[in-house]
């Protein structure tokens, strides 16, 4: 892990679940640069599986997979890329997440409410 990154990690806390994960923890790049805030996380819990999470950034609304994702803790969230990589939630989910409940929950999200 990165030297920033490193530091960084002692003040995230303990790991956690995603069923815990709060909004507004902040996010970090996997320099240690902070790019956000958790805006909500995107799960089917009936089937204890965690998608992703929706990103409020400078720049936007940005998606981050569970696979772009590289650690969940108490008080921060460990991106494995920066959040400019990240996709815009915008219009339908990404064909590389074809689950129902999914994307009901995606479009959800991103309809003006």
């Amino acid at each position: 892990m990165h030297q920033a990154m490193t530091e960084k990690a002692e003040d995230l806390g303990e790991p956690v679940a995603y069923l815990v994960l709060r909004e507004g923890v902040p996010v970090y790049a996997p320099s240690g640069d902070t790019v956000g805030t958790v805006d909500h996380v995107l799960a089917d819990e009936h089937e204890d599986v965690f998608h992703g999470l929706l990103l409020s950034t400078p720049d936007g609304p940005r998606f981050a997979a569970g696979d772009k994702v590289a650690g969940l803790y108490e008080n921060g969230v460990i991106l494995t890329e920066p959040a400019d990589h990240l996709p815009r939630p915008t219009g339908d989910l990404p064909e590389a997440h074809p689950d129902s409940n999914l994307k009901r929950a995606w479009n959800w999200l991103v309809k003006p409410h």
